[in-house]
């Protein structure tokens, strides 16, 4: 690629590609490209001008070379990635924009009265017969209002007023359509699909391979507690399937050979054999910008009551002016009164105010999947707390393997890892991980894997009869027990590890010792998360008590419940809804699954299982327990907006009514003004809530609107 450098500092520089044109298509392709590279932190690309703004860590040089090795036909990108980028979509609402105001502008400058006035009128007809329409429907709402204001300007031969009312509630509508479009496109992007392996049949065994090299046709393995990457149709197995993300069942469906499954939706019980009917990712995209454009969960109550209000405000609207006209005979008052509502600021300004809040989250790896779980979360006072895998890190480590027969360490390691790598857990993920740090090749040797939740994995290997999991699962449950002269072994097991217990044949065979350090950050969030108004935290794990008591005393929980199962998580949460808490639930396993549904809020942490952030109202992206505090901040700082939006559109509205009936504003500047500060509020409305530097008052915005 050739290039100009234009400015430059360390870190940063600034390009111009020298071409004569760059396409959509073309700025995504670079964007991609550079989003691959390790040395680029951020890239912005302009495609109109051609310009491309890069910030990098390490030398000049090599964010040179890889610029010059650039070329648009030899860089790969996923047809999703283009397809889903939103620039195209960003370009068009920015023009639409541009092309109002410089029209509305236009007109008055260089057109004569006459031929504005034909226009006004021309245009005026849409929102008249909206407004009729609602009114033929037997509703007095919001579009009546702005048929009437408009009609009645006309009429009154006061096009200025009619053209500027119109103008606004243009702006006003591309402005909302723009920020929902966005706002839901940034929430199904981030909701897609993002699996990378999956198990593939081939003659009877699994293979793991990369999701890319599957075809239409191809037979995939999905186990317990995975999500379904493919469209297809079930060859082989029986399974509970949630597909609530596509259709909104809140009950699994049964899922048996020649049945459908649909990517996305995920496996609760159970495990099957598809045949790939559709690779394309993008289908699973489009299901899910239609399930939000559908959904109410977009809405928090607060942003339904404003809706709800606007349109009960609009008789009262209605009533004042005939009033005022009754009483003053003044028509020019009376309209005063009509041009000023409450509606329009309220109906506008808080969708806005939620879906930027939703956005804004989305840029911290977020994904909030409804205003009102952000409701939820500003107004909830206790905080449920998963271990492993979220207060602990997310990724424990094997610390020791503690033998019971005369098998070597690593052929017991060989084993565990042969099974525990069909699953999704993070203390399953340490024995892979180990296996993989000391070069252990295995070969799938096993039969068909169970997964007991919250308990552990049975199989066979063989003849033999494998089990692997927690002390209630294998000795309570599988009834294993303890090789003869090895008794003293097992007490003397290391008490500040994680046990995971192996036994074949009901005999036990190996203990394997799991580090779960606790997360850095967990006490200092814990700590944040207190001051933002949650008044008590709780952790809960299948954990002996042992373990449990003292993770608990260094993170400084209030309350902490060991050796509990799924089922115990839901219930718990379940009464604290009862006693009338609002609740938070954290967690990334699949036995958190219960409980996430069952929370006012369910969390899902960064690599955990993907039922778990299938199920869960909101995701955190990044391995960092401080989005929570993020999180929370940006929840309390919306309702703030929100209620100080309140205050403002009735304090402004209510001052612009009295002063038109008082004749100190003819109805084309009570009109100006009413449109005005409704468009400023929903602007103010659309800014970050983290990046306000200093606390904003009615005051200071009411004279920003001066």
């Amino acid at each position: 690629m050739k290039f100009q450098i234009r400015h430059e500092i360390r870190g940063r520089m600034r390009i111009h590609v020298i071409q004569s044109r760059m396409s959509f298509a073309q700025a995504d392709t670079l964007q991609y490209y550079l989003e691959q590279c390790e040395s680029v932190i951020s890239a912005k690309i302009q495609n109109r001008t051609e310009d491309v703004t890069i910030c990098y860590e390490g030398s000049k040089d090599a964010i040179l070379e890889v610029l010059k090795a650039f070329s648009y036909e030899k860089t790969d990108v996923p047809d999703t990635y283009i397809k889903n980028s939103g620039r195209e979509m960003n370009q068009h609402y920015w023009d639409q924009l541009v092309e109002q105001t410089f029209w509305h502008f236009g007109n008055k400058l260089f057109l004569p009265f006459s031929v504005r006035a034909v226009i006004t009128t021309v245009k005026s007809v849409k929102y008249i017969w909206k407004g009729l329409q609602t009114l033929f429907q037997g509703k007095i709402e919001v579009p009546v209002l702005d048929a009437t204001a408009i009609g009645v300007s006309i009429i009154r031969g006061d096009f200025a007023t009619a053209g500027s009312v119109m103008y606004l509630l243009g702006i006003g509508e591309t402005l909302e359509e723009w920020t929902h479009k966005k706002s839901v496109g940034d929430l199904a992007r981030s909701m897609s699909l993002n699996i990378s392996k999956v198990w593939m049949m081939c003659d009877g065994q699994e293979i793991l391979v990369s999701a890319d090299n599957v075809q239409s046709g191809d037979e995939v393995r999905i186990h317990m507690g995975n999500v379904i990457p493919f469209d297809g149709t079930v060859t082989d197995g029986e399974a509970m399937v949630n597909q609530a993300s596509l259709t909104g069942e809140s009950v699994p469906v049964r899922k048996v050979p020649d049945g459908v499954v649909y990517a996305g939706t995920v496996v609760e019980e159970g495990e099957i054999t598809i045949r790939v009917r559709e690779v394309n990712g993008s289908s699973k995209y489009e299901k899910i910008m239609a399930m939000i454009e559908e959904s109410e969960k977009l809405k928090s109550s607060l942003e339904g009551k404003a809706e709800h209000l606007a349109d009960k405000l609009v008789p009262y609207t209605f009533l004042g002016t005939g009033l005022v006209w009754l009483f003053t005979r003044n028509v020019t008052k009376a309209v005063s009164v009509l041009m000023v509502d409450f509606s329009c600021a309220l109906k506008l300004a808080m969708p806005l105010s939620v879906l930027s809040a939703i956005r804004e989250a989305s840029t911290y790896n977020i994904t909030v999947k409804g205003g009102k779980y952000l409701e939820a979360m500003a107004e909830a006072d206790t905080i449920v707390f998963d271990k492993t895998g979220t207060l602990t890190k997310a990724q424990p480590t094997v610390a020791k393997i503690v033998s019971f027969n005369d098998q070597s360490e690593d052929e017991l390691l060989r084993i565990a890892a042969c099974l525990e790598e069909h699953f999704p857990h993070s203390m399953a993920k340490a024995v892979v991980r180990e296996a993989v740090n000391r070069n252990l090749v295995h070969e799938e040797l096993h039969s068909k894997v169970e997964y007991i939740v919250a308990h552990g994995i049975s199989s066979k290997i063989g003849e033999k009869h494998i089990v692997i999991g927690s002390y209630h699962f294998v000795f309570e449950d599988e009834n294993a027990t303890i090789p003869e002269g090895k008794k003293e072994i097992f007490e003397q097991l290391p008490e500040q590890y994680s046990h995971l217990y192996m036994a074949i044949d009901g005999v036990l065979v190996a203990v394997i010792c799991i580090e779960d350090p606790l997360r850095p950050e967990a006490v200092e969030v814990i700590a944040k998360l207190k001051k933002l108004g949650i008044s008590k935290v709780v952790m809960m794990t299948g954990d002996s008590d042992r373990v449990a008591s003292a993770i608990a005393k260094k993170v400084g929980v209030d309350e902490y419940h060991s050796e509990v199962l799924p089922e115990d998580k839901a219930s718990f949460v379940e009464a604290e809804k009862n006693a009338g808490r609002k609740v938070i639930m954290v967690g990334d396993g699949i036995n958190d699954s219960p409980a996430l549904s069952a929370a006012d809020v369910g969390i899902a942490i960064s690599d955990g299982a993907e039922i778990a952030r299938e199920i869960a109202d909101v995701t955190v992206g990044a391995d960092d327990l401080h989005e929570l505090v993020t999180l929370k901040k940006i929840s309390n700082g919306l309702m703030e907006r929100i209620h100080r939006n309140y205050r403002l559109i009735v304090g402004i509205n209510t001052s612009l009514i009295v002063l038109g009936v008082a004749g100190a504003f003819p109805p084309t500047t009570s009109a100006l003004l009413h449109n005005t500060s409704t468009l400023l509020i929903s602007l103010k409305s659309m800014n970050n809530l983290l990046d306000e530097k200093e606390e904003v008052t009615e005051e200071n915005v009411a004279e920003a609107f001066a």
